[in-house]
């Protein structure tokens, strides 16, 4: 029968919730109805397939709507012969004459918040059905009254395509033909309360360039990957029995252009970096998040597109091409994942419905007041789906080796960053956030089960036990912790004059008393030279000369001590200013010849870090490490062996003060003659050319717990990392 005039003016206002209902073929107790909504349209013929009489559809008024009753009983294929007024006629196949977009099965796995290819079924993905090209949309809104897709080719008129309600799972699906690749797009939501809101795709594979903030229609992942033999090597295992050197990447300032937005693709940059990583030693690359963020500002940190890789750079196969040639020049791709919190801004997740989907309704649970953003709600089985799928896809799609996962702490605690009264305890009235530990479980065992060859490292800033644990044993299941007490207390300790040094000598050994509770990165990251904080070489008490001392010193210091090593941009020359997310990095100081020869050290240092086995191979285990001298507070030296079955010892050498000291004694594990692997005080790198370069011969005289000993002469603000004579038995 005629559609009723209040459904119909309730389609052309935009307010009818399931369109499938009444547009398309009904079938309402005797021949089909055949409905088409096509607004601006003066005449509609429907064109069976089957070679059939075309069906005169009559138009009921001006918004749009035009039926006809079929004559028949049995569904067809038809097409619609459309006139516009003063336009030829144009035929195109009916939207609302095809079946739902996602699998019933797909729309169960998602509910239960287990669906590992959730990026493969909800966003927009071209297909073909019944032989016509389109693409499908899909998104999740579950307590929406109504979902269009606008874009480009319906004038963002979100009475033009509404959407398919896929109840109870609160999924709207949507077959567009014609819509191609490339084509812009968003979600024109209608709220309980009758609001209009218009919305990204939060499910997107590309997004528009910044400050604009349409979704677009991603291509399919057709690109033809060259890293075979790197993928089918690769295992988590290897790598944590490996050497480990990151550099630390803001692709944004790495080298960017001069002028504004000047942003350097994906393609560039790879050729580039890869070649200044393989010329320092750096067989890894972490890269502040890639994942589309609307400012530049959050260096990533705050995405609204967890599903994208960041468009200033290029587009999803440039990323690869980038990830690919990485690859083949040996360098693991390490991407940071923010699991932890979304950005306020209306055009993305928040309150992405009317309702607070994504985040958690109570502001004391869903939101970093300091960051100025939301917290996502772990106790929903579609948010847990959600943050899974995207790390899998990063991982899967774009080849990723490992994902550091950022802001860990800021999950675990639901009290972090929050005055008294201003948090909810937890089911047990504690303060930890059970389900975001749940979540954290659930993501590193996916993680394992899915993708075995990726590194998960997390960003955890306090004493949380076990986050490196297995999650069998309660643990939160992750490979590799940044140790941020390391880095905190290795700056705080250098930044002390050298004549206060003695009275927090404690602060440069420390991290042996819990240094195998966990297994750990040492990181001089990107947080410690920004805000204020001081560049690494700025960091440092004394005059340019000293300060360059203390850099290389630290630099000698982190390759040394047990754990990964991460190094963010900048700290391999000691950048003279702060890390800003606007300029590039100053290169021009790079080529400064003193500059020059902190980056010399760092490479001797780092080649000797991944040829001694020593300095890495037993990295999370105790007989790995052995103090020499700890206990000199006074003249502030320190002194500890390095372990390896089977290889030579390492005795790593460093006096913290500007005083050389001579023909200085240490016991050894054998006699013989010890090759110095690195000298912060070579004059090449800048020193005063204290200190030995060849050899040392080490008498088979008892010193304390030893059966030999050596003297040095040690350079000030230096390190010495001297190789023993042959592997003990």
């Amino acid at each position: 029968m005629p559609l009723a005039t209040t459904i119909v003016k309730a389609l052309a206002r935009g307010e009818v919730r399931d369109p499938f209902a009444i547009l398309g073929l009904q079938a309402e107790g005797g021949p089909l109805f055949l409905r088409a909504w096509v607004r601006g349209a003066e005449a509609i013929t429907a064109v069976p397939r089957d070679g059939t009489a075309p069906i005169v559809l009559k138009p009921r008024d001006d918004a749009g709507l035009f039926e006809a009753l079929t004559g028949r009983t049995e569904r067809f294929a038809y097409d619609l012969t459309i006139t516009y007024p003063g336009l030829p006629p144009v035929t195109r196949p009916d939207v609302y004459a095809f079946w739902p977009v996602v699998p019933q099965f797909d729309l169960d796995l998602f509910r239960l918040g287990h669906h590992h290819h959730l990026g493969d079924v909800l966003g927009a993905h071209p297909m073909t059905i019944d032989g016509v090209a389109g693409v499908g949309f899909s998104v999740w809104a579950p307590n929406a009254a109504r979902v269009s897709v606008v874009g480009d080719w319906n004038g963002y008129d979100g009475t033009a395509h509404p959407m398919r309600p896929r109840d109870p799972y609160g999924v709207w699906d949507l077959f567009i033909p014609g819509v191609q690749v490339g084509e812009l797009y968003k979600y024109e939501i209608r709220t309980k309360e009758g609001a209009l809101r218009i919305k990204a795709d939060p499910m997107a594979w590309e997004t528009e360039k910044p400050p604009a903030t349409a979704s677009r229609v991603g291509a399919p992942d057709d690109f033809v990957w060259s890293d075979s033999a790197w993928m089918t090597s690769r295992r988590a295992d290897d790598l944590m029995s490996k050497p480990l050197a990151i550099y630390e990447v803001h692709l944004g300032s790495w080298m960017r252009g001069v002028e504004p937005h000047a942003w350097p693709n994906y393609r560039v940059l790879a050729q580039k970096l890869i070649r200044h990583c393989q010329d320092l030693g750096f067989n890894a690359i972490e890269l502040l998040p890639v994942a589309a963020h609307p400012f530049e500002g959050s260096w990533g940190y705050q995405v609204t597109g967890q599903y994208a890789p960041n468009p200033r750079h290029g587009t999803p196969d440039d990323f690869r091409w980038f990830v690919d040639q990485c690859h083949a020049a040996g360098i693991a791709v390490l991407v940071d994942y923010v699991p932890g919190h979304f950005p306020k801004d209306d055009f993305a997740l928040r309150r992405f419905d009317g309702t607070a989907c994504y985040e958690y309704e109570d502001e004391r649970e869903g939101e970093h007041k300091t960051w100025g953003t939301h917290v996502f709600n772990y106790k929903r089985p579609e948010v847990r789906n959600f943050l899974v799928a995207a790390a899998l896809h990063w991982l899967k799609r774009y080849h990723i080796d490992g994902l550091r996962v950022d802001a860990v702490a800021s999950m675990l605690y639901r009290d972090y960053d929050r005055d008294h009264g201003s948090w909810i305890p937890n089911e047990e009235g504690g303060n930890g956030n059970l389900e975001a530990v749940s979540f954290l479980q659930e993501l590193t065992t996916v993680v394992r089960q899915e993708c075995p060859w990726a590194l998960m490292i997390a960003e955890e800033s306090t004493a949380w036990k076990g986050v490196t644990a297995p999650t069998d044993w309660k643990g939160l299941g992750f490979h590799l912790k940044w140790n941020m007490g390391w880095m905190h207390d290795s700056l705080g300790y250098l930044a002390q004059d050298s004549l206060m040094r003695p009275g927090c000598h404690n602060r440069i050994t420390f991290h042996q008393w819990y240094a195998y509770d966990d297994r750990w990165v040492l990181p001089l990251s990107h947080d410690e030279v920004v805000h204020g904080k001081k560049s690494l070489v700025d960091k440092m008490p004394g005059d340019w000369w000293r300060k360059r001392a203390q850099l290389r010193l630290l630099l000698g210091y982190q390759v040394a001590v047990p754990g990964r090593k991460l190094l963010f941009q900048g700290g391999e020359f000691g950048q003279g200013r702060e890390f800003a997310y606007d300029r590039r990095v100053d290169w021009d100081e790079a080529a400064e010849p003193e500059r020059k020869g902190v980056s010399d050290f760092l490479r001797q240092a780092l080649t000797a870090y991944q040829t001694e086995p020593a300095l890495h191979a037993r990295d999370d285990h105790r007989d790995g490490f052995q103090w020499v001298d700890d206990r000199n507070a006074a003249e502030s030296v320190l002194a500890f062996l390095r372990r390896a079955p089977g290889a030579p010892p390492v005795l790593v050498v460093c006096n913290f003060t500007p005083v050389p000291r001579h023909f200085y004694p240490f016991g050894v594990p054998m006699a013989g003659d010890w090759t110095v692997l690195a000298n912060s005080d070579e004059t090449r790198f800048g020193g005063a050319g204290l200190g030995p370069t060849t050899t040392v011969v080490a008498v088979g005289d008892a010193y304390g717990i030893f059966p030999a000993h050596l003297r040095l002469d040690l350079p000030p603000l230096a390190i010495l990392l001297l190789r023993a004579p042959t592997p003990e038995t």
